[in-house]
């Protein structure tokens, strides 16, 4: 006879299984009895300062593991989420959105509880999340009740999105069937179609005969599930290869035949006119939000690209449905012939790529500035560390940083939403430690540091995840640039507004504030300076947080790509009107 367990236990569980080792979230009356069962089933309550944080760091720990989750409770707490689960929806973030819910007897009495719109209407707030993710379950029936949580989470692991799963109070400890858990969760297998093996033989024959091929890699790659794929292909064929800001840190940054970030007319002229003329592009999971491509500038050549996304593949402007890049890349990659790849090596020019600057190459007492900073932050990175930059001018710079192996590399290409990264960073740190524990890391890392340079004003968006990083212990430096206010939105529009303005705060005396007293701080306005922060062994080898404020001017933003893709956006593409406009 099979045996049961209760609903909470069979949950936490099958996450445990699927790699989720914390769970984000914060405490509510609707989930308190919920949350009972997270230490129990193996894993880390991690407890965050509000909803948004957590979503944001089970956002920053699924880029990590492959999967994230968070705990709310019904209605304020959901909803106060959202916004984190939107953004995972939009960059592809497996993130399970698990809300604690009033009983079955209250919603079916439709009573008028707190934390409601006071009608008896239950269903609102599963109604908006619906919006924003990808398979719902209200868990309703204890004998259907494993079923729907291993759909859910089937579906989102296949589609690398968020899903909502709603858990009422009084299903929490209702038994169900325990025989699903004894077995692997079955992921959504990849069949092959009519359309796909004729498809492989054109993609091959674009391969063998290409004269000057490029290979392009972005960012739905990493959900999709072939990075590895790529990395292996570029390498075996030495072929030109380039990302996007969405895919920065996801290929081996050290191979000779990497040269950075394709930012067509923004970047490097060198590397605009061999994408233009070159006769084949593979480009593979395609992201091409406008802030994604400069502004539509980095777009392939429709004619010459051939693009393979989570289901289907565009063949030089032709859209084959069916065909998903998870089975149809390995495929192509067995039989490709790299020795008909190697026939056009001599045919390439010297492409740029990005490039460290050491400090003696900077006078000392030079200011900081984005002209120069970003090539000097490299020379601080090891292999395994995490670099990331928030939303804003910390973003588009640190784009420019040439990445050790293994270092991987954040910022919020699409959703853009201010003060992301910290909370982020904090899932991320998280995430990495557990790999780096269970040996799932990088055979020859051992350590990791998460490395986030963050605005002013967006650290002030969500400067209480600083208290969960220390209460974690988790290796965190924290680069807060104070350039006294929204640098980037200035570059927009408003550059003398008060809106554009935040607050003078005593940025270094957050750690203390959060609870670390003896935290590392320091201060640098100039490359002599920085550089002495960076070789300080508190800060290179110390544990835990530490704090560095850097002050760059209040209008120095990186130049070209961010000034020239604002022009861009004011003329083109409709985000503002002018202020005659407004009357």
């Amino acid at each position: 006879m099979t045996g049961t367990m209760k609903l909470a236990t069979y949950l936490f569980k099958r996450l445990q299984q699927l790699g989720v080792d914390s769970i984000h979230g914060v405490p509510g009356d609707f989930n308190l009895t919920l949350l009972d069962y997270v230490e129990p089933a193996g894993l880390r309550w991690v407890g965050s300062a509000n909803e948004l944080n957590a979503g944001y760091a089970a956002d920053g720990y699924s880029r990590i593991k492959g999967i994230g989750a968070i705990v709310t409770t019904f209605g304020v707490g959901e909803l106060s989420a959202i916004n984190a689960i939107a953004g995972a929806f939009s960059e592809r973030a497996p993130v399970v959105h698990i809300v604690g819910v009033p009983s079955r007897p209250m919603q079916d009495d439709r009573v008028l509880l707190h934390h409601s719109m006071k009608d008896g209407d239950f269903t609102r707030f599963a109604q908006a999340h619906a919006l924003f993710t990808v398979a719902q379950a209200r868990l309703w029936d204890p004998r259907t009740s494993a079923e729907q949580i291993d759909e859910v989470l089937r579906q989102c692991l296949h589609h690398s999105r968020p899903v909502y799963i709603e858990v009422p109070v009084d299903m929490v400890s209702a038994q169900v069937s325990e025989e699903r858990l004894s077995q692997p969760l079955q992921l959504i297998q990849l069949e092959p179609t009519r359309n796909q093996d004729r498809l492989i033989n054109r993609v091959l024959d674009k391969i063998h005969s290409a004269k000057q091929p490029v290979i392009l890699l972005d960012g739905e790659s990493r959900g999709i599930g072939i990075v590895q794929d790529v990395q292996e292909f570029s390498k075996a064929t030495g072929w030109p290869t380039y990302v996007t800001g969405f895919a920065k840190g996801l290929l081996d940054e050290t191979e000779p035949n990497f040269h950075g970030i394709y930012k067509a007319k923004f970047g490097e002229a060198a590397a605009e006119t061999f994408l233009k003329e070159a006769d084949l592009i593979l480009c593979f999971g395609p992201h091409f939000s406008t802030t994604n491509t400069y502004g539509n500038a980095a777009l392939p050549n429709t004619a010459t690209t051939i693009s393979f996304s989570h289901n289907e593949t565009v063949f030089q402007g032709e859209l084959i449905r069916d065909t998903p890049a998870k089975y149809l890349v390995p495929k192509i990659l067995q039989r490709v012939e790299i020795a008909k790849t190697k026939s056009v090596y001599t045919t390439y020019p010297d492409l740029p790529r990005d490039s460290l600057l050491a400090f003696s190459e900077v006078s000392a007492d030079a200011p900081l500035a984005h002209d120069r900073l970003w090539n000097v932050v490299g020379n601080f990175l090891r292999p395994g560390d995490i670099l990331m930059g928030e939303t804003g001018t910390s973003s588009y710079g640190s784009r420019l940083v040439a990445l050790p192996k293994h270092a991987r590399y954040f910022t919020h290409v699409t959703w853009l939403s201010i003060g992301y990264m910290l909370p982020a960073a904090q899932g991320a740190a998280m995430a990495t430690e557990e790999l780096i524990k269970a040996s799932k890391f990088h055979q020859d890392v051992k350590e990791s540091r998460t490395f986030l340079f963050i605005g002013d004003g967006s650290f002030q968006m969500t400067t209480q995840e600083l208290a969960t990083i220390i209460r974690h212990n988790l290796n965190v430096i924290v680069v807060l640039v104070n350039n006294d206010g929204y640098t980037v939105e200035r570059c927009i529009h408003g550059k003398d507004e008060t809106y554009n303005s935040v607050p003078a705060w005593n940025y270094l005396k957050a750690p203390a504030f959060f609870g670390a007293s003896d935290a590392y701080t320091a201060t640098a306005r100039t490359y002599g300076e920085l550089e002495k922060v960076f070789s300080d062994e508190k800060l290179t080898d110390g544990q835990g947080l530490r704090m560095v404020e850097i002050f760059l001017g209040r209008d120095d933003a990186p130049q070209g790509p961010l000034f020239d893709y604002m022009e861009v956006q004011k003329a083109g593409n409709g985000i503002l009107v002018e202020k005659e406009e407004l009357v």
